[in-house]
């Protein structure tokens, strides 16, 4: 199984099997409250799903690490983009549930689960842009064009941060899809995908696209006599 969780947008937690079926999800809108819900998320998400510690479980300790929790092989961790701070808190969390259990986390643009979203849950055919709120009158941009032959979404322009106001201008015909919650489920059929292809989609430092406001003071500087 795979366990993915993402706070670019809201906060999305899922697990689906080695087949990409949808196990367990669980997911908030609010774009702000990620270290609120986080927790309660991936204890519902793993409670719901084969083998979890949940009472309306039929089978429980099935197909479980032993310890009243799922047996998963890999994290997928939503990079962004995003927010500086919720951004770090699901990198946070998939990272530290990762080193608890000894298993690897696997990076995902967070971009890449909305357009598998777009093309194979909403048949978009074509290239089309995945625009998200960056805040401060800003989006988020990335342009794909289809699925390639493991099955990944192909960034036939990468992700570029653009005044809203200069969005559709930037975009010219390409069709335009405004995304306010993300996918957690095909955010792990992304990673789940790239793992069984040996592909790495994104490094380890997150897309940020903008410094965080608050900075570690430098020296103090010296007073002349």
């Amino acid at each position: 199984m795979i366990l993915a969780v993402d706070t670019s947008l809201g906060t999305a937690v899922a697990l689906i099997d080695d087949d990409g079926v949808r196990l367990s999800d669980a997911s908030a809108a609010d774009p702000l409250g990620h270290a609120e819900v986080i927790g309660e998320m991936l204890v519902r998400a793993l409670g719901e799903a084969p083998g979890g510690d949940n009472p309306g479980n039929d089978n429980p300790g099935d197909e479980s690490a032993g310890d009243g929790a799922p047996l998963i092989g890999h994290v997928v961790a939503g990079m962004g983009p995003g927010p500086f701070t919720g951004l770090r808190i699901g990198i946070a969390a998939a990272r530290a549930f990762a080193m608890g259990r000894g298993i690897p986390v696997v990076p995902v643009p967070s971009h890449s689960a909305a357009a598998l979203t777009a093309i194979e849950h909403d048949g978009i055919v074509g290239p089309f842009a995945i625009v998200t709120d960056a805040r401060r009158r800003e989006v988020a941009i990335t342009v794909f064009d289809g699925t390639d032959a493991d099955g990944l979404p192909i960034v036939i322009a990468d992700t570029v941060l653009v005044p809203r106001a200069e969005a559709d201008e930037r975009l010219g015909v390409t069709r335009r899809i405004d995304v306010e919650t993300l996918s957690a489920v095909d955010l792990a059929r992304v990673g789940a995908r790239a793992v069984a292809a040996g592909r790495v989609l994104a490094g380890d430092e997150p897309l940020y696209l903008r410094q965080p406001d608050v900075r570690v003071p430098g020296a103090p500087k010296r007073v002349g006599r």
